[in-house]
């Protein structure tokens, strides 16, 4: 019997450990986890290394770890597909770690005033990049932002099927797919998908045409898409998902709208994206931002699943005040009857998005736009002026594009791993996500890319690829 607590858990002595389960009904620990299929669960314990016994020894061992890896304050780095290298100016960082953001938990509009005016600029400012109204405190990441707009779609006209594109990141899917449930759950939505055109890299309209039905609840495009083209069929798509009844979503990153139009201009009903791109850094293992934005009409407004700050007038001095809208529907105040559940939150980020909209204003994300227009055609021309390189698709690209390496006889795999050696991450993989394409790789620039960065990528696979013939 354990008479001695661990030190991080106080109730672990077998006395207390008993007591909580006579209270719920168990017989032993174990019963807990019967759901989990037995095949689920470790047959022998963990083989894990003997604890540390000092905390200088373990903060030795933690430096050692992380000192293995490579990252891209060291490396010169081409990845992108839905975390990107962008830059984040200081002030951002400031200001999220100020204390009043950074360890506020949870409180009134009232003892939380300056949070919540921030969360409402925050809502304003991408309300008008976006051109929507109505815009929900952000969600964990895009792919969660893009499963909750299906969702809404469905209840919004009650239908059970989604179209989505071919060319959209594996792992956002892989969340949308999650999203509409398996076919057994009560909630499950069927999700169809459209093939994109092997000549542009854009959607397929005729693949679309044929898949787009009376059940389609929504049509979901995003444009720059998977491949960083720009899908200029756009309007076509939401007036063909319109004249069938469903639902436009349109998936964007927001840097693209200094230089595109915003969705609802080409007939967007829904607009989801990303929130990384606005004065957040790169990291693993935790939510990158995602947001859901709308007309502020009373239909969309009450299938939101996130929290929605509003205005709430002035104060006798003339001091405006804020407060949640319709927080009942939220799994916030109907638990698991709300609307959906949104999970983790990821509202600090919602400040540094504040703070980076509110430095960029509209000319600079006009001057942003272009310029990662720019360096991304050059990139282009310079990778597909190499022999046996080509870039994969014709249509317009934005910040990515993809490089099609099939005539070097080399796998992407053995470039990347040869670049890596050279202290350069190249493009990301698409042999496995896309294998139809063959050894094809996502290369991204950006604006902390300079010219002779894309020069020496440029000559290092030249020099590769002569060397491996």
């Amino acid at each position: 019997m354990s008479i001695h607590a661990h030190p991080f858990m106080a109730n672990s002595v077998d006395a207390v450990v008993d007591e909580m389960l006579g209270a719920i009904g168990a017989a032993r620990i174990d019963d807990l986890f019967a759901q989990i299929p037995a095949d689920h669960r470790a047959r022998e314990p963990l083989q894990l290394e003997a604890a540390l016994p000092a905390e200088a020894d373990l903060r030795r061992d933690l430096q050692n770890l992380l000192s293995r890896n490579a990252h891209c304050a060291d490396y010169l780095s081409f990845l992108g597909g839905g975390c990107w290298q962008h830059h984040v100016p200081a002030v951002c960082d400031e200001i999220v770690r100020r204390s009043e953001f950074l360890t506020s938990v949870w409180g009134t509009p009232s003892s939380d005033h300056g949070r919540y005016q921030a969360w409402f600029e925050f809502c304003s400012q991408l309300g008008e990049l976006v051109d929507c109204d109505l815009v929900g405190l952000p969600v964990y990441t895009w792919g969660c932002a893009a499963g909750h707009a299906l969702r809404m779609a469905a209840r919004l006209t009650g239908r059970r099927e989604v179209l989505v594109p071919e060319a959209m990141d594996r792992e956002r899917r892989l969340v949308v797919d999650t999203y509409c449930e398996p076919p057994h759950m009560p909630n499950h939505l069927r999700v169809i998908t459209v093939r994109h055109d092997r000549r542009t890299g854009g959607i397929d309209m005729d693949d679309l045409a044929a898949k787009l039905g009376p059940q389609t609840a929504a049509v979901y495009l995003e444009t720059p898409n998977a491949f960083g083209v720009i899908e200029q069929a756009a309007p076509r798509v939401a007036a063909m998902a319109h004249a069938a009844g469903a639902q436009t979503i349109a998936g964007v990153d927001p840097l693209s709208l200094g230089v595109l139009a915003p969705p609802p201009a080409w007939g967007a009903d829904i607009v989801v994206g990303t929130t990384q791109t606005l004065g957040v850094h790169m990291h693993g293992g935790g939510g990158l931002g995602g947001f859901i934005a709308t007309r502020d009409e009373e239909r969309y407004a009450r299938e939101y699943p996130t929290l929605l700050v509003s205005l709430a007038g002035q104060d006798a001095h003339g001091t405006y005040g804020f407060g949640l809208s319709l927080v009942e529907q939220t799994s916030y105040g109907a638990r698991e009857h709300g609307k959906d559940w949104t999970g983790n939150s990821v509202y600090l980020w919602a400040i540094a998005n504040a703070v980076y909209l509110s430095l960029m204003g509209p000319r600079g994300f006009e001057e942003l736009g272009a310029l990662l227009v720019a360096r991304a055609n050059y990139a282009a021309r310079r990778l597909a002026a190499i022999p046996g390189v080509s870039i994969a698709f014709d249509g317009p690209i934005f910040k990515e594009f993809v490089v099609d390496f099939n005539a070097t006889g080399l796998r992407v795999a053995d470039l990347n791993a040869a670049l890596r050696e050279r202290r350069i991450f190249g493009g990301h993989d698409l042999s496995e996500d896309f294998p139809e394409g063959g050894q094809r790789a996502l290369y991204c620039v950006t604006e902390l890319h300079r010219q002779q960065d894309i020069d020496r990528l440029a000559d290092t696979l030249t020099e590769l690829i002569s060397h491996a013939k």
